[in-house]
């Protein structure tokens, strides 16, 4: 082992095992999105969009909705909709207001300097290209866990 790797690792062995101890996970979520869905409710918004999205009076329906149900159920959430734009939706997602929102938006997105979306999926029906999922910033183990489930339902 070089002198350099010796002086070293001593450091970095105290610093990862404080890090461990300090309870520290990646990844994290500083509002503790995942935590709060989990049992309870999540909050999620709907904008209107073909077959992805469909609204009938108080009902939420389309490919999108009935991922984000599947979701809920997996975490043993139930889910609780609000229909508005997408401009709307993305307030609520950044004022804390919403956990997710669905619609037509594409990994092209233009909302991704105020909120984060999930990685674009091509095979959710009625999808005409990259289908994203927006999420609230710096909600990293929230979107990790919501793309994990995606990847199983709708990844190719």
């Amino acid at each position: 082992m070089s002198r350099w790797r010796r002086a070293w690792s001593v450091p970095l062995l105290v610093i990862a095992l404080c890090a461990a101890g300090c309870g520290v996970t990646v990844p994290t979520d500083p509002q503790g999105t995942l935590d709060r869905v989990r049992g309870g409710e999540l909050r999620a918004g709907a904008s209107p969009s073909g077959e992805l999205v469909t609204v009938d009076g108080e009902d939420v329906g389309g490919s999108l909705a009935e991922l984000v149900e599947g979701f809920a159920e997996s975490v043993d959430a139930r889910v609780t909709w609000t229909v508005g734009s997408e401009e709307d939706l993305v307030d609520a997602l950044e004022s804390g207001e919403l956990d997710l929102a669905v619609g037509g938006m594409t990994d092209a997105t233009p909302w991704t300097q105020r909120v984060a979306a999930t990685r674009g999926y091509e095979s959710i029906r009625g999808a005409h290209g990259p289908v994203v999922l927006l999420v609230p910033l710096g909600e990293n183990a929230w979107q990790a866990a919501l793309e994990g489930y995606l990847d199983e339902e709708v990844a190719p």
